[in-house]
């Protein structure tokens, strides 16, 4: 069991330590949010690199157990260099469920809602190219979504237009690859209405923990 726990993002991470206190409900769980810079999916891939490794300054102490950058943008970007750059620190990056979707789908087709920086990263397309490339993988424009929930201007008309469009042609899996998306999953499954499943990682994160603890 892991005594400390910390959530470098950049956005409110409260869905993720929600999660991870139900899993370990004695550990202590310390959050960080970069609001000053958030939301980080349309800056560059060197951008999201300097300001992560700045917004993880703070916990570099030796106090915490893990580090989980709990941000898909930040994590494809970053986390190599995180990991390299402090060998001594465990860090736990979150990316696009690609892996999980390509086991679930019945159509061969999933959805994968995600930032810009996310979709362009070079990790998100070898998780394509390793797991998807057998899949018809929709990419839908959420640019905007990051913005809207970081200003509680949630556009339901928006949003349903683009889960309605997906699922239209076929997607029976949906992966929200932004921990800002995640604010939204009850939304987007309703507007789902049973045609696809909506995935995100907050409950795999416990599992990888105590993976990388007992390693």
């Amino acid at each position: 069991m892991t005594d400390n726990a910390a959530d470098s993002s950049c956005t409110n991470i409260n869905t993720v330590a929600a999660a991870l206190q139900i899993t370990f409900p004695e550990a202590t769980i310390t959050t960080l949010n970069d609001k000053k810079n958030a939301p980080y999916g349309s800056k560059s891939p060197a951008e999201i690199v300097r300001l992560t490794t700045l917004a993880v300054q703070p916990l570099l102490n030796g106090a915490y157990d893990v580090i989980i950058i709990a941000c898909n943008t930040a994590s494809v970007s970053a986390i190599e260099t995180l990991r390299a750059t402090y060998p001594k620190q465990k860090f736990i990056g979150i990316e696009p469920m690609v892996k999980t979707a390509a086991a679930l789908t019945k159509t061969s087709t999933i959805a994968v809602c995600a930032t810009p920086a996310t979709l362009a990263s070079n990790r998100y397309g070898q998780l394509v190219s390793h797991y998807g490339a057998h899949l018809t993988i929709l990419e839908p424009d959420c640019s905007t979504w990051a913005y809207m929930i970081e200003n509680n201007q949630i556009n339901r008309e928006e949003i349903a237009r683009i889960i309605t469009n997906v699922c239209s042609k076929g997607a029976d899996v949906i992966v929200l690859g932004c921990t800002h998306y995640h604010w939204i999953k009850e939304l987007v499954t309703e507007i789902a209405d049973g045609r696809a499943v909506v995935i995100e990682p907050s409950e795999a994160i416990g599992r990888r923990i105590i993976s990388l603890l007992n390693s």
